[in-house]
């Protein structure tokens, strides 16, 4: 078996699998032959066997775990409730406490079965929803008093067919008056509509026996955690690739959402992320290759959306994108132009800059160490270049620099790292304790395997503080947790990802099977599963943690505690806690950015509460208007107290901007890292530990 620890894409890779989401229609039951074959049954028998022997937990494939398969598969193929029938329903009821025995034997005829009426059943819709745009856009009634629930995923099961209908109607009539609010005219709707429909159409004839295969076994396969997947012999490749990064991109990794395609994380450093115009959670609706027409990707496959993202390094791809911070009602777009290439290891090295604050009528230096991943470059640290990079040894560096310009203290700035070399996060944790553990691994067998610095003195014993937040995942997590366990920095910032497991790749007959076969531990016996590691002062979360980090995947494996690898030592930032608490209150209470990131997720928040859209133009209209009002005022107040000109409307994003240069940004202006350098300058008065100025 080929072990893969948590590296700077597969820390957030693990549990996004490609996966056949939303496929689309074709020509009446060109699918009613599709049937597994011998290689398939096959190679089922061997993950059945493999999750039996090898998984982490072993849980017992029984007829619980049949429960879970059977609502995982149904949701996964429709999760707005918007395909099956009750009728459908009830029929396939029969097999709910079955699928155990199902796989046990190698009949994949159910999943099969369920997979066949599922596309019966989008074609009906999808040919339904092609008659009411027959009669004309200009003839749907957009003045009418009524609502449609966006929010289905607990709505009842259709009834029967004239239910449909009127679910399918309303459909229709939120896309067109989407497409109206943003600025499209009947002629464009009626167009845009009908190639999206008849493409999804034509693309679900396309579906071949591999596409049901994959889903009904990956749906099996996640039922034990959400990141054990089985890999079909094309999304193998596609996972090798990213792996290798051999292939250039634009950097992000994606996840199927019902009928679109969500960015989960953007690579630092990485193409999307150096244009300042694309944020987690965005969904793409739309892919163009250079100045080519932009395609309507809405209800593809995930795979073949990344297909078309993906080209030569040098490449023009553009990105239509539905902003994270619109209104569910909102199909308001931007498109953002990205350059293809290859993320480059220099540029995700760790870097320095200084952090100038007046504190108390005082001036201090801090010295700020931004890590946007945990690297090191392999092949030259195997060919024994003494010059090889590495996170560790680039921190190093950057440290004797501060350390001449005479900080104060350190920042260590782990936002948005995905993660990277496990070695690497032990070899960092190394430079700041005495010796001893660093992380603590437990394979399915009970053995606990320890890491160690055992190279006594730490290289920098001076004051320090780690900014961290919902995307800091795995190494980042094992390196926060260790500096919490050991009392060695503040965390600060926002509750990290929680991925606290290792994954291993297992080749079959046909595909590959990843399973999880070890869990993290950090040095006090408490897991990173699930949990993460909580700072000791908190940030308001800009990423909506009920959406993205490990929490929010199902059947995620729990967080526990195992026996402590290092007796408890006095915690002394405990006796403080409450008093830096009550400090950063007042001052985020009072800070331009803090208020406006306070309003501005309230707001979000609020917006994705609610559950159904009006159909009525006038309504709808009102409502964006309303919205924009209030992000136009939170923007302007937080202008005002910057000292900036107010903006008469909000600006629009432009996609030929070039991204703006970090160097040109000083820290200073970075709310969250400059509250970050209070904090830690509050506790350096408050223990007595300031040096004399």
């Amino acid at each position: 078996m080929k072990h893969f620890l948590p590296s700077t894409t597969l820390a957030l890779l693990i549990g996004l699998t490609v996966l056949p989401m939303s496929a689309s229609s074709f020509a009446a039951n060109s699918w009613d032959n599709l049937q597994p074959d011998r290689d398939e049954v096959i190679a089922s028998l061997n993950v059945v066997e493999l999750l039996k022997r090898h998984h982490y937990s072993k849980p017992p494939l029984d007829d619980k775990r049949s429960e879970i398969i059977y609502q995982s598969y149904l949701k996964l193929l429709d999760p707005a409730r918007s395909y099956f029938l009750a009728s459908d329903i009830a029929e396939f009821d029969k097999w709910r406490f079955q699928f155990d025995d199902f796989l046990k034997s190698g009949d994949l005829a159910p999943g099969f079965t369920i997979y066949k009426r599922y596309l019966d059943r989008i074609k009906s819709r999808l040919d339904f929803a092609l008659a009411q745009l027959s009669k004309g856009v200009d003839k749907i009634d957009l003045n009418t008093q009524e609502t449609l629930l966006v929010d289905r995923k607990d709505a009842p099961w259709a009834k029967n067919e004239a239910e449909l209908d009127d679910l399918w109607r309303k459909r229709v009539k939120d896309e067109v008056l989407r497409l109206k609010i943003a600025g499209k005219d009947p002629a464009k709707i009626q167009e845009t509509l009908t190639k999206r429909y008849k493409n999804q159409l034509a693309r679900l004839g396309q579906t071949r026996s591999e596409d049901v295969f994959q889903a009904y076994l990956n749906t099996f396969a996640m039922s034990y955690d959400p990141h054990t997947n089985y890999l079909s012999p094309d999304s193998a490749e596609n996972f090798d690739i990213n792996m290798s990064l051999s292939l250039e991109g634009i950097g992000a990794v994606l996840q199927s959402d019902n009928d679109n395609v969500k960015i989960v994380r953007l690579v630092p450093a990485g193409p999307a992320a150096k244009t300042k115009q694309v944020a987690t959670a965005d969904k793409i609706i739309g892919v163009a290759q250079g100045e080519k027409e932009m395609v309507d990707v809405i209800g593809w496959r995930l795979d073949e959306v990344v297909k078309l993202i993906r080209g030569p390094k040098g490449s023009v791809v553009r990105l239509e994108i539905v902003p994270a911070s619109n209104a569910p009602s909102d199909q308001t777009t931007k498109i953002v132009s990205i350059t293809r290439e290859a993320v480059k290891l220099e540029e995700q090295a760790a870097k320095k800059s200084i952090l100038h604050l007046n504190q108390d009528g005082k001036d201090y230096k801090l010295g700020v160490i931004e890590i946007p991943a945990f690297y090191l470059d392999f092949k030259a640290y195997r060919a024994g270049d003494p010059e090889y990079k590495s996170t560790t040894r680039d921190v190093k560096k950057l440290l004797t620099e501060l350390q001449s310009e005479k900080v104060d203290g350190v920042v260590i700035d782990l936002r948005n790292n995905g993660g990277g070399s496990l070695q690497e996060a032990t070899e960092l944790t190394s430079l700041f304790i005495d010796k001893g553990p660093t992380v603590l691994v437990r394979n399915a067998d009970g053995k606990v395997d320890v890491l160690e610095d055992e190279n006594s003195g730490a290289f920098y014993k001076g004051p320090m503080a780690l900014l961290v937040n919902r995307l800091s995942a795995s190494a980042s997590e094992i390196f926060a947790g260790a500096m919490q366990d050991y009392h060695r920095a503040l965390i600060i910032g926002g509750q990290t990802f929680g991925k606290g497991t290792v994954q291993t790749i297992q080749p079959l007959n046909h595909g590959e099977l990843k399973l999880t076969l070890a869990k993290f531990y950090r040095v006090s016996g408490q897991s990173t599963q699930h949990q993460g590691v909580l700072p000791d002062i908190g940030y308001p979360s800009i990423i909506d943690t009920k959406e993205i980090g490990e929490s929010a995947l199902p059947e995620a494996m729990t967080y526990d505690t195992i026996k402590p690898a290092i007796k408890p030592a006095v915690d002394p930032f405990k006796p403080f806690l409450a008093q830096l608490q009550s400090r950063h209150d007042v001052r985020s209470a009072k800070d331009a950015e803090f208020v406006f990131i306070e309003e501005k997720l309230a707001l979000a928040k609020k917006l994705m509460s609610e559950k159904t859209v009006s159909l009525n133009e006038a309504e709808r209209r009102k409502q964006h208007a309303d919205i924009e009002s209030k992000q136009l005022v939170m923007e302007n107040v937080r202008r005002k107290a910057k000292g900036e000109e107010p903006l008469k409307e909000l600006k629009k994003e432009d996609e030929d901007a070039l991204p703006s240069d970090d160097d040109k940004t000083k820290p200073e202006d970075d709310a969250y890292l400059a509250e970050t350098g209070r904090i830690l300058l509050d506790y350096l008065g408050l223990s007595g530990s300031v040096a004399k100025k």
